[in-house]
């Protein structure tokens, strides 16, 4: 059985994990594991309160197929955790990352994004951390980007974002085409 890791973090963007989180579960039984940086409930930015199922420190790749961290206010206020030994080990283990929103951010900051191509909110915002050297690869988009199992996306597709998600695990198909289609619906 496929398995997504999902790190919270307090205060994290709900909408941004929050399609991926139904369609992987709900339509195509994959099982989706929540995990905060102690294991302690999180609150989103709309104030959903999550019981995570562990802890970063439990988040072990070889457990799990993908490693997705949505975004959230945790680094405009400086409170985000170094996401970096974690997502480095998911990905030398070739596991799927990825990082939506202000998380595309902290992915530039591990050095992951230095030679694939990928987006985010802003090239500006992948510049303020000071490991990044991934310029020549950043697309300006407002759609997800995959490259080498790692995806990225700006904060405003998350549809996009979870696409690229189950494309990168296999799991693209009839049945995950038609429940994004659903919820792509306006976009057309």
């Amino acid at each position: 059985m496929t398995r997504i890791a999902i790190a919270l973090t307090p205060d994290f963007a709900d909408w941004e994990c929050a399609l991926l989180m139904a369609v992987a579960r709900a339509y195509l039984g994959v099982d989706v594991v929540t995990a905060s940086p102690d294991g302690s409930v999180v609150s989103s930015m709309g104030g959903l309160h999550v019981t995570p199922d562990l802890g970063y420190d439990g988040l072990d790749p070889a457990s799990f197929d993908a490693l997705v961290i949505p975004g959230g206010l945790s680094w405009e206020s400086g409170t985000a955790p170094d996401f970096g030994p974690l997502a480095r080990s998911f990905h030398a283990a070739g596991k799927v990352v990825g990082g939506i929103c202000a998380a595309a951010s902290a992915l530039a900051a591990t050095g992951l994004l230095d030679r694939v191509a990928h987006t985010g909110n802003s090239l500006s915002a992948h510049r303020e951390q000071a490991a990044y050297s991934g310029e020549a690869y950043y697309r300006d988009q407002p759609r997800a980007v995959s490259d080498g199992r790692v995806i990225t996306a700006p904060g405003s597709s998350p549809v996009s974002f979870t696409t690229e998600i189950l494309k990168a695990l296999d799991l693209w198909g009839p049945e995950a085409e038609a429940e994004i289609a659903a919820f792509a619906g306006e976009h057309r």
